[in-house]
């Protein structure tokens, strides 16, 4: 990767946060440190059943604003209260990482999260116990890369951060360094 692609959350991370992980933590080693590893996108599009352009929809917009195309989902089982078939197509997802990864979290923390309709603040409860951090947006409309007129049917996004070497400790500590806006 040469410097001219290296995204600036990238570069904050092995300048500034890094060492304050380390002084903060006690790690002896840099590899030690925890780091993001990948962040993924999904939606899951239930109403896919009654109307198969909602995935194409689903899959167009999340290519937006992944700047990737998505994989789409497909249901394991056949469930007949639902009237599920196994392999019917029921969400997508996109698996960002390296400098892409970095871009799309910079994007969120300074432009999407602050769009966001009476925001107070994330959960720091999101935690999956081993380090990971989830969250959600009922709309995809609040990234500046879906145009509203567009849009032909209104759908949240799963974001999951995948943080390698932590705990749930560390890994608020690192967004937090980060700049992510958790609730105070």
């Amino acid at each position: 990767m040469t410097k001219a692609t290296n995204a600036r959350l990238n570069e904050k991370y092995f300048k500034e946060i890094r060492p304050r992980m380390k002084e903060r933590f006690g790690y002896k080693n840099d590899l030690a440190v925890p780091r993001l590893e990948k962040i993924t996108l999904s939606m899951g599009v239930g109403k896919a059943i009654e109307n198969a352009k909602r995935i194409d929809a689903a899959q167009r917009d999340l290519g937006k604003i992944a700047g990737q195309k998505p994989l789409a989902t497909q249901a394991k089982k056949s469930i007949a209260n639902f009237k599920l078939r196994g392999g019917m197509k029921i969400g997508c997802k996109v698996t960002l990482r390296g400098s892409r990864m970095y871009e799309f979290f910079d994007r969120l923390i300074s432009l999407v999260i602050p769009r966001i309709r009476d925001f107070r603040g994330l959960s720091a409860r999101s935690f999956d116990g081993r380090g990971n951090y989830s969250m959600g947006l009922s709309e995809q409309i609040v990234f500046p890369e879906i145009s509203i007129d567009d849009v032909e049917f209104v759908q949240g996004v799963n974001i999951t951060f995948t943080i390698k070497n932590s705990t749930d400790e560390e890994s608020l500590a690192l967004l937090d360094m980060f700049g992510f806006p958790f609730r105070r």
